[in-house]
């Protein structure tokens, strides 16, 4: 009697996957969820990755720094001081690019964006798109444990943003994405001048600019676990100045 396997030959077994997604986490006080983020990030064989630690004292960037001699699929990347979400993002798409990601992601370390929606945005990319954007505000999309206020604030700030740049989208402010690889090389992230949550309108105004294409994939968004929102109102008043200097090109 002939047996069939169907498993693969024994050099297709020993080939490794390659981690050709980057996900960027910047960091601030968060020991109290990075260590379970992690794990969760690279249940994926495809993915790594990358956090960019603004000097913590809460310890997050030795935690990481335990984890990652651990794993390989693992890096740190420390930063002085708080130098702002915007400079992270870029600093960590400088290293993912020079890796040679060619997926980048960026996510919050504090479980509101939830891991299991990578895929879904490294599939809308893999589909076509330059940029993929978590959104709460398409169909499929929504939010949970907020308060009116905090949903008047957001929905406010999309539909000022969409009005005054012409941004067809539901959610440019949302900091859950995927970049495919050319679409971070198409623009000069020199030139990107936003450092707190105005900084996911400039990208996504920037992508537009350049004729990529961009999709917008449902995620549900809960509030933070644990620790303290970095939202303030200097950043509130950054994405209402940036969105005109945006519009009149003086950034």
């Amino acid at each position: 009697m002939i047996e069939i396997s169907s498993a693969p030959p024994a050099a297709a077994q020993r080939r490794p996957i390659v981690a050709d997604c980057t996900v960027v986490v910047p960091t601030y006080n968060e020991a109290e969820n990075i260590g379970k983020l992690i794990p969760r990030i690279l249940a994926n064989p495809r993915f790594r990755v990358l956090v960019v630690d603004d000097g913590s004292p809460d310890g997050t960037g030795d935690l990481v720094a335990a984890i990652a001699t651990g794993e390989h699929r693992v890096a740190l990347q420390r930063r002085p001081g708080k130098l702002g979400l915007g400079t992270a993002y870029i600093a960590g798409f400088r290293r993912a690019l020079a890796d040679g990601a060619e997926f980048i992601f960026e996510m919050d370390a504090d479980f509101s964006h939830d891991p299991r929606y990578l895929p879904d945005l490294l599939a809308a990319v893999e589909a076509g798109a330059d940029l993929a954007l978590g959104s709460r505000y398409v169909p499929g999309g929504g939010t949970t444990d907020w308060g009116l206020a905090r949903q008047l604030i957001s929905r406010g700030g999309n539909l000022y943003a969409g009005l005054i740049l012409s941004l067809p989208l539901a959610d440019a402010t949302g900091g859950f994405r995927c970049y495919r690889r050319r679409a971070l090389e198409a623009i000069d992230l020199g030139l990107v001048r936003s450092n707190g949550y105005a900084f996911q309108i400039e990208m996504a105004y920037r992508i537009r600019r350049a004729g990529l294409a961009i999709r917008e994939v449902p995620i549900i968004f809960p509030d933070r676990r644990v620790g303290r929102s970095k939202m303030s109102r200097r950043i509130v008043a950054e994405a209402l100045i940036n969105v005109w200097k945006l519009r009149l090109g003086m950034i």
